[in-house]
């Protein structure tokens, strides 16, 4: 047996972070081979005669993983589509231009008009804008609710055909209870997707929990290093994928082989990059309980937040996302104790190794159906900079305001 067809065999008694360095790894050729999958760009494939050229869109219309043309993608994009998929524990992966993309390829491959999905209240916002400029115009109905408190089973419908949620949720990082949610949607006949990217995929595997798709912005926690734009798609099966290729090829999606290699360079270091991140915004977040003008800290690995039960039997970890509410403020002191922090950057996107801090837009609270309070609320992510110094940044801006 070959040295890969040994590691092939023993792959389920590895642990998951020596899966994923060894995930998407190029071939030996003729004795010898490269560590990392070199950049393989092109716009055009050539073949070596008419029957060949047929006979791979003969293929890629049966669903394999053939490239006719340069928009599919060659070998940098299908190691990445496998180290992901290793990652989410799926079946396949589909790479789009954004998280974005991303997530209206899942609505768009999935819903007809007529149809009807149930999406969390408290998703990421520009859900919402996909829903009012581009869904409702196709005749498909989103209906927004709180997967905590409200009844999942007596609010689908016959002509129901998604489950949408994310957990944690955006800003505030409720945890939802995905199995059990997960089980309601399936007795049903219903698919469910979730926004894992608050995870990586490192710390939560929705697909193993009873999602059917998990769905990322490697734009962040992947890829790392705030330097590209990119969406994953992960399945649990293949009549999921026949849909999400039908759909990916319909709206040409594709994404470059330099962006495809960097995020796979970012997949190395996931385990590494999140468990500092992980240090660090627990450090944070403890001094933020303690501090007098705040009342109080969102971030599911304190024993005190309400998701903590849940977070602890379904995730592994937890990222570099604080958020915390203001005791004494209003929106212009808010802006003035961002304002005055040095080390974090004012920035709307997070998961590279940088600070960052945003005052969190009420209009995007209020559409968490359960937030009632009027006090601001700071977002933080926490990079890889010594948290002393973060600690310290913190302090001196709230000293400042």
């Amino acid at each position: 047996m070959s040295k890969e067809g040994v590691a092939a065999s023993a792959d389920t008694l590895l642990c998951a972070s020596t899966r994923l360095l060894h995930a998407g790894v190029p071939a030996l050729r003729d004795g010898t081979g490269p560590v990392n999958v070199p950049v393989v760009r092109t716009s055009t494939v050539r073949f070596e005669d008419t029957l060949t050229h047929a006979d791979y869109h003969r293929r890629r219309a049966a669903g394999e993983r053939v490239a006719a043309y340069g928009r599919h993608g060659l070998d940098t994009h299908r190691a990445l589509e496998d180290a992901v998929t290793t990652l989410e524990l799926g079946h396949r992966a589909f790479l789009a231009p954004s998280g974005l993309s991303a997530i209206a390829l899942v609505f768009l491959a999935l819903l007809s008009p007529g149809d009807h999905a149930l999406v969390a209240d408290s998703v990421y916002a520009p859900v919402r804008r996909v829903d009012s400029t581009l869904l409702q115009r196709l005749g498909i109905t989103l209906e927004y609710f709180s997967p905590a408190h409200d009844d999942l089973a007596a609010k689908i419908r016959p002509t129901t055909r998604l489950v949408y949620l994310e957990s944690p949720s955006s800003l505030l990082y409720e945890v939802l209870d995905l199995p059990r949610l997960a089980a309601i949607a399936r007795d049903c006949g219903v698919m469910v997707a979730t926004d894992n990217t608050w995870s990586g995929g490192w710390f939560h595997q929705p697909l193993a929990l009873g999602a059917n798709i998990s769905i990322q912005a490697a734009t962040k926690y992947i890829a790392g290093h705030s330097d590209l734009m990119q969406g994953i798609v992960v399945v649990d099966s293949p009549a999921l994928a026949t849909k999400i290729a039908t759909a990916h090829e319909a709206l040409g999606l594709g994404i470059g082989a330099d962006d495809a290699y960097l995020s796979l360079r970012g997949l190395r270091t996931l385990p590494v990059r999140l468990a500092q991140h992980q240090r660090h915004a627990t450090e944070v977040a403890q001094y933020l309980q303690r501090h007098p003008r705040v009342t109080r800290v969102f971030y599911p690995a304190l024993p005190e937040d309400p998701g903590h039960a849940l977070w602890k039997r379904d995730f592994s970890g937890a990222s570099g996302l604080v958020s915390f509410e203001f005791r004494d403020a209003d929106a212009a002191a808010a802006n003035a104790f961002v304002d005055a922090l040095q080390l974090f950057g004012i920035g709307a996107s997070w998961g590279g190794y940088e600070s960052l801090a945003l005052v969190a837009a009420p209009e995007r609270l209020r559409e968490h159906s359960r937030w009632t309070s009027t006090r601001p609320v700071v977002r933080l992510h926490v990079g890889l900079e010594d948290p002393q110094d973060l600690i310290a940044d913190l302090a001196r801006a709230f000293a400042a305001r």
